[in-house]
C-alpha cells in the first residue's frame, strides 16, 4: 500500500471523528434543551401547587370548603386510586376519611390513610371470626393460630405507619418503599395464613369472605405505594438526581460476585471458607446433651438469653439429636445458632397434620425474631411420607440466613413464610411442596434432594403463595442442584416430579443457572387445580443446565416464561434484596449472576 493510501485513510478517520463529535454535541445540546423545558415545567407545576396550597390554606382558616377545592381531593383521590385492584374500595376509603376531615388535600396524607383502613378492617374481620360456630378441634385450633398471625401482622403495620405519618414522606418515599413493600406484602401473608389454618369447608369459606377487605385495602396500600415510588424515581432521573441503584450496575461486582467497593477485610470474610469449630466461635452459650456444655437443651440456652440484648447471642450446639421444638420468639432479635454439623447437631420433630395438629404447629423450628442466623445445623420432621404436612422450619423472620444447614422432611419440608431470607449451601428433602410459602427468598448452591413420595402422588419443589401483583415476594433458586434422593432413584421414571406448581394466583418462582437432572417431568411445572393462576403466575427458567434443563417441553402457559439475562439480574441477590442485610451478617453470599 502506498503512502498517499495512509494519508487518505487518515483523513477519512479525521472527518469521521469530526462528524461523531458534531452529532454528540448537537444530542447533548437537545437534552439540555429538554431538560431547561422540564425543569420550566416541574418549576411552573410545583409554582402552581404552592399557590394552591396557600389558596386552600386561607380557606380552611376561613371554614370554606367551596366545590374547587373538593373537586381538587376528588381528583387526587381519582388519581391515587386509579392504579390499584380494587379502585372502588380505594376511592370509597380515601373519600370517606376526606369528608370527615377537610384538611386532607395533599397524597402523604391519603397514603395513611389507606395503611390505616388495613388496620382497622384486620380487627373488624377477626372480631367476626371469634363469633364464628366452631365445632372441630381443628377449627379451635385455626382460630388460635389466626389470632397469633393476625397480632403479627398488626405488628408490620404499626411499622407502615409510623414510616408513612410524616410531612416529607414523598421525598422519601423512594428509598422507603422497600421496607414498606416488605411489611404489607407480609402482611398480607399473615391473612392469608389465617385463612388456610382453617380446614376446607364453611369455616374457611367463611373466614375468607371476612378477609376480603383487609385483602383489598392491603393491595390498594401496596399499589399506591408502587406507583407514587416509580412516579418519583422517574422524576428524579429526569432532572438528573437519580441515585445509583445495585441492579442498575451489575458491571460494580466483581468475578467473585462481590462489591467492588467492599473493604478487603469484609471480602476476605464473605470469600473465606472457615470451619465451624469451636476455636472459631465465641459463643455466649454452648448447648451440649453429654453435659459438657453450659445447658443441654437449645431452649434453655435461649431462655438464659439477656433482655434487651443488642448484639449478637450466639448458641454453639455440640453432637446430638435435640428432641425440641425451638422457638426463636419475636423479642429474640440477632440470634446464632451454629452447630458441629448439618447431620451432628440435628433438631428434630415429628408433629404432623395427619394426627391433627394444625399445620401452623408443626415445625421443628420457628423463627420470628428478626437477624436470626444458623449455621452448619440439621433440622428435621420425622413423621414420614404418609403423615401428610409435617414442616421441619417456618421462618417467618425479616433478615434470616441459613448456611450449611439441613432441612429433612417430606410433605411441606420448609415453609419460608414471610419477609427477606437468604439460604446458602444448603441441602434440602422433601416430596410435595418442599419449599413453600410467601416469603422474598433466594436458595444459592443449594442442593434439593427429592424423595419418593406416597404411592398415588406426584412431587413438587415449590409452592410460592403469593396472592396480589404488588406484592413483592418470590422465590429465585440459583446455582442449586435437583436430584432425586436414595429412595426415589429407582422409581424416578414412575413418579412425577416438577420444579413447582402455582399454590396461590399470583405464585413467582424462578429457577436459573441451576443443575436439574432426569427426575424432572420434561414439562417442568404443574398446576394446582385446573386452569388456576396458569396465566397470572410468574413462572421463569434461565440459563439452567443437566438433563432436563431443556425447555422445549415446557408447560405452555401465559405465566411461563424463558427469560433472558437482562430479566435474570432482577432477580439476583443485589437486585431482589435492596440493601446490604446479608453480608452486614457476615454471611457467603453471591450478589450477581454466576
Amino acid at each position: 500500500m502506498a503512502f498517499q493510501d495512509f494519508d487518505h485513510i487518515s483523513e477519512i478517520r479525521r472527518i469521521d471523528r469530526q462528524r461523531k463529535l458534531r452529532k454528540r454535541v448537537a444530542i447533548a445540546l437537545v437534552a439540555f434543551i429538554l431538560l431547561v423545558l422540564i425543569a420550566v415545567g416541574i418549576f411552573a407545576v410545583v409554582s402552581s401547587e404552592e399557590k394552591e396550597k396557600e389558596k386552600e390554606k386561607e380557606a380552611r382558616s376561613s371554614g370554606d370548603s367551596s366545590p374547587k377545592s373538593v373537586a381538587r381531593v376528588q381528583k387526587l383521590i381519582k388519581t391515587i386510586c386509579n392504579g390499584t385492584n380494587y379502585q372502588a374500595s380505594c376511592s370509597r376509603t380515601l373519600s370517606d376519611a376526606a369528608k370527615k376531615n377537610s384538611s386532607l388535600n395533599q397524597p402523604h396524607q391519603f397514603i395513611k390513610v389507606a395503611v390505616t383502613a388495613i388496620d382497622d378492617e384486620i380487627d373488624n374481620a377477626f372480631n367476626k371470626a371469634k363469633g364464628f360456630n366452631l365445632k372441630t378441634p381443628e377449627e379451635k385450633a385455626a382460630l388460635k393460630v389466626c389470632k397469633k398471625v393476625i397480632d403479627d401482622a398488626k405488628k408490620d403495620l404499626k411499622k407502615v405507619i409510623s414510616q408513612v405519618d410524616t410531612k416529607n414522606l414523598l421525598d422519601q418515599l423512594h428509598e422507603k418503599s422497600p421496607e414498606l413493600n416488605n411489611w404489607l406484602s407480609a402482611v398480607m401473608s399473615y391473612q392469608q395464613t389465617c385463612v388456610d389454618a382453617f380446614p376446607e369447608g364453611d369455616s374457611s369459606a367463611q373466614m375468607e369472605k371476612n378477609m376480603n377487605m383487609t385483602k383489598q385495602h392491603t393491595s390498594n396500600s401496596l399499589a399506591i405505594i408502587k406507583n407514587f415510588s416509580c412516579y418519583l424515581s422517574s422524576l428524579k432521573q429526569t432532572i438528573g438526581t437519580s441515585r445509583r441503584l445495585l441492579e442498575s450496575i451489575p458491571h460494580s461486582l466483581d468475578s467473585d460476585g462481590l462489591p467492588s467497593w467492599m473493604s478487603h477485610e469484609d471480602r476476605r470474610a464473605l470469600k473465606g471458607n472457615k470451619k465451624d469449630d469451636k476455636d472459631n466461635i465465641k459463643a455466649d452459650a454452648t448447648v451440649a446433651k453429654d453435659g459438657s456444655g453450659n445447658f443441654r437443651s437449645i431452649n434453655a440456652a435461649l431462655a438464659a438469653m439477656p433482655k434487651q440484648r443488642k448484639d449478637r447471642y450466639v448458641i454453639y450446639v455440640k453432637d446430638g439429636i435435640y428432641e425440641e421444638t425451638v422457638t426463636i420468639t419475636q423479642e429474640m432479635t440477632k440470634v446464632t445458632l451454629v452447630g458441629v454439623g448439618s447431620q451432628k447437631a440435628i433438631v428434630s420433630g415429628k408433629k404432623n397434620v395427619a394426627d391433627r395438629v394444625n399445620m401452623y404447629d408443626t415445625a421443628t423450628l420457628v423463627v420470628i425474631g428478626e437477624e436470626f442466623m444458623a449455621k452448619s445445623m440439621g433440622f428435621r420432621n420425622n413423621a414420614g411420607p404418609d403423615k401428610r404436612r409435617a414442616v421441619a422450619a417456618r421462618v417467618q423472620a425479616d433478615h434470616s440466613v441459613f448456611v450449611n444447614c439441613r432441612f429433612e422432611g417430606y410433605q411441606n419440608t420448609l415453609w419460608v413464610q414471610a419477609h427477606r431470607q437468604f439460604y446458602f449451601n444448603n441441602v434440602i428433602l422433601g416430596t410435595i411442596d418442599i419449599i413453600f410459602g410467601d416469603a422474598m427468598a433466594i436458595f444459592q448452591n443449594t442442593l434439593i434432594q427429592v424423595r419418593k413420595p406416597p404411592d398415588g402422588k406426584q412431587n413438587s419443589i415449590l409452592a410460592q403463595a403469593r396472592v396480589d401483583k404488588f406484592e413483592t415476594t418470590g422465590f429465585v433458586l440459583q446455582n442449586c442442584r435437583i436430584e432425586p434422593h436414595d429412595s426415589l432413584k429407582s422409581v424416578k421414571n414412575k413418579v412425577k416430579s416438577y420444579l413447582g406448581r402455582p399454590w396461590k394466583e399470583y405464585s413467582r418462582s424462578v429457577v436459573m443457572e441451576s443443575t436439574i437432572n432426569d427426575l424432572i417431568d420434561p414439562k417442568g411445572w404443574v398446576a394446582y387445580k385446573g386452569d388456576f393462576g396458569i396465566k397470572t403466575v410468574y413462572f421463569a427458567e434461565y440459563n439452567n443446565k443437566g438433563s432436563r434443563a431443556n425447555t422445549d417441553s415446557r408447560v405452555k402457559w401465559p405465566g411461563f416464561k424463558v427469560i433472558q439475562k437482562k430479566e435474570a439480574v432482577n432477580y439476583t441477590v443485589g437486585s431482589f434484596f435492596p440493601g446490604d442485610w446479608i453480608t452486614k451478617m457476615g454471611a457467603p453470599v453471591h450478589l450477581g449472576l454466576y
